[in-house]
């Protein structure tokens, strides 16, 4: 019940809660003080801590502390400004008198009006917001920011030694003062503090925390895992409570504020009521709806009803859920050892089965038909397979240099031979396996029961595979040997030897991608390389050229019979028509006489005079008295009835 000092019908001096309000209130005050020593001794130890070991859980186990003890801090001073308001309103303070001057105020100017205005404005906004409203989110805050400080749950497990008992002995002996208090506070009488059971609640969370991080002190080992991730996760209880804590106080702004009406506690929590066995989470809301909306929820017989029905169903519920354990589905990728008390006793296909329940029957995975790809050497951290773009470079996994090293290169020692000495040369291979658990309901539970780790199984087995294999190879004949050849020589050895081992794998290929030296030597092995095909090369050069030199030898020398061979058919061919003109030519004049003879003179004379010109004279031109008369000047020798073109040569008169 909340008191209206306006109301002159009521009388806080005759109230219990108003006449302990100075004795809480000094209560609340040593509190604080301590707890808040506590809580600064903590952070400030947790800070230099981590400022020298970040690894280490002690600032987690600090910080996570602290943050439930600011929780605490948080609800005692909530507490404390409604006690500070009640011994007020018992005992108000007298007036003030008025201080008056007779100094004359000075004129101020715009700047300073604006100044006051807006420090008016601010004092007017925090006084309606109210201290304990800003001291519950400046909490909240704190303590949401230390929990992220360190929130890690990568944090490694390490031995912290003796200062771990230490530090257990002093969480325990703490978290027994806060149990102390805790107890005070649940027996206190609602009339005389009515925050009394709200403030025993925010302890349970202070008290959990602190015995939390003592278990983790005490079980903190190298090995063991979970005290590190319960160190970090503790923060999870007093993040809770201050985010409730801080939407609180944000929502107490949308109230309205009275100073003549008794405050009420704004540090509760649901998240601290649960903190109670059994959990009662119905019966909260039940008390919230009955004190703020008047709705009485054990009226309706519906819920009534869903009480008392409630632990029936639920064992009828959990039943069936145990039996429904004994149903298994198997995927269309997949197969299913079925174990019946533990005894393998069928192999289940894809598809539902039934079989015993949990524990009594259960049901081991195993593959069907997947197939993997497993290199035979792996680096210590292997980066994420990422998918690379079709339209972009090349992936950096694709480089086969030799001058690279590459993840999946396994160094392998080779034969080698020098002169006459034996020796042994390094490379560097990536040799890939495609593998399988193999399809018969042997080889799955060869698989399941036999073999601990395929994967591992399969890389140590192909190691001695390789080391005896490659030690009877050099490494110009493992370069240039065939890669398809090798891979199945390999792959058979391989699978020989895991099916004397019955681990229930089957190889499907063997792909040797890359063999070459190892990236150190890879630039010494290039030059050694370089040398012996320039040697090579120039051996195939001056061999061309000699090639070249015979076949231009050979062309000229049948050209040259080639030529004389056609000289001399031609020139028998001349020799033989020169007769056979002869013979006939001999023939037409023993038949023909001085005709024939007649006949060549004019032929012959025709075939001189067919590009002559001529001037013939008739000597009957002209009657028969006067003969032609032709002026020779005209003429120059040879004859010539054109006459001539005057041309001006040097050394000729005309």
């Amino acid at each position: 019940m909340q008191v209206d000092l306006d109301s002159e019908e009521v009388v806080v001096a005759g109230l219990p809660r108003f006449q302990q309000a100075v004795f809480q209130g000094r209560r609340l005050r040593q509190l604080l003080i301590g707890l808040g020593a506590i809580v600064a001794g903590g952070l400030l130890l947790a800070f230099f801590v981590r400022l020298f070991s970040a690894q280490s859980p002690w600032p987690a186990l600090l910080v996570n502390q602290s943050a439930g003890l600011l929780v605490l801090i948080a609800g005692l001073q909530s507490a404390r400004f409604v006690t500070q308001w009640r011994a007020r309103a018992l005992n108000p303070p007298a007036g003030v008198p008025a201080i008056v001057t007779d100094d004359e105020p000075v004129p101020l100017g715009w700047y300073e009006r604006l100044l006051d205005r807006i420090n008016e404005r601010w004092l007017r906004t925090l006084v309606q917001i109210g201290p304990p409203t800003l001291w519950l989110g400046g909490w909240a805050l704190l303590v949401l920011f230390s929990v992220s400080q360190v929130w890690n749950l990568a944090l490694p497990p390490i031995a912290l030694g003796l200062a771990a008992h230490v530090g257990a002995a002093l969480s325990l002996l703490l978290a027994f003062g806060l149990l102390v208090f805790e107890r005070q506070l649940a027996q206190e009488n609602t009339a005389q503090w009515p925050e009394a059971g709200a403030l025993a609640q925010l302890t349970r969370v202070s008290i959990i925390c602190l015995v939390l991080s003592a278990l983790c002190l005490l079980f903190a080992g190298e090995t063991a895992v979970w005290p590190v991730r319960l160190a970090v996760l503790i923060g999870l209880l007093p993040g809770l409570v201050a985010i409730e804590l801080l939407l609180r106080a944000v929502l107490s702004l949308f109230s309205p504020r009275r100073e003549q009406l008794e405050p009420t506690l704004l540090a509760r929590s649901f998240v601290a009521e649960m903190l109670r066995w059994p959990p009662q989470p119905l019966l909260a809301l039940q008390h919230e709806l009955h004190n703020r909306f008047g709705i009485d929820l054990r009226q309706i017989w519906a819920f009534t009803f869903m009480r008392r029905a409630f632990v029936p169903v639920v064992v009828f519920v959990s039943i069936v859920g145990w039996a429904l354990t004994g149903i298994h589905e198997i995927p269309l990728q997949g197969r299913g050892i079925y174990e019946r008390f533990g005894k393998p006793v069928e192999v289940f296909g894809p598809g539902l089965h039934a079989g015993l329940p949990w524990p009594l029957g259960r049901v081991l995975g195993v593959e069907n038909g997947v197939v993997h790809e497993l290199a035979t050497s792996v680096g210590e951290n292997p980066l994420p397979v990422l998918a690379d773009p079709a339209e972009g470079p090349a992936p950096t996994t694709a480089n086969r240099l030799w001058d690279a090293s590459h993840v999946n290169d396994k160094s392998q020692v080779i034969a080698s031979s020098r002169a006459d000495k034996q020796s042994f040369q390094i490379v560097n291979m990536d040799v890939r396996f495609v593998y399988r658990i193999g399809l018969t309901d042997q080889a799955a539970l060869a698989a399941t029961y036999n073999s601990a780790d395929i994967p591992t199984l399969i890389r140590s087995t192909a190691s001695r595979i390789l080391v005896h294999d490659f030690a009877s190879r050099t490494l110009d004949g493992l370069l240039g040997d065939d890669r398809v050849g090798l891979g199945e020589e390999i792959g058979r050895s391989v699978q020989a030897d895991l099916k004397k081992l019955d681990s229930g794998v089957e190889i499907l290929a063997t792909v040797v991608e890359a063999i070459h030296p190892p990236a150190g030597a890879a630039n010494a092995y290039h030059g050694v390389q370089a040398a012996q095909i320039g040697a090579q090369a120039l051996i195939s050069r001056e061999r061309g050229a000699a090639a070249q030199a015979t076949n231009e030898a050979q062309l000229q020398a049948s050209m040259a019979r080639d030529q004389a061979t056609a000289s001399a058919r031609e020139i028998n061919a001349t020799a033989q028509a020169a007769d056979l003109k002869f013979s006939a030519e001999q023939k037409a004049f023993a038949s023909a006489g001085q005709a024939f003879v007649l006949e060549q003179y004019l032929s012959q004379l025709s075939q001189g005079l067919a590009n002559a010109r001529l001037l013939i004279l008739d000597h009957r031109l002209g009657g028969t008295g006067n003969a032609p008369t032709i002026d020779l000047r005209t003429f120059t020798l040879p004859a010539d009835p054109v006459p001539a073109r005057s041309t001006a040569q040097p050394g000729v008169a005309h």
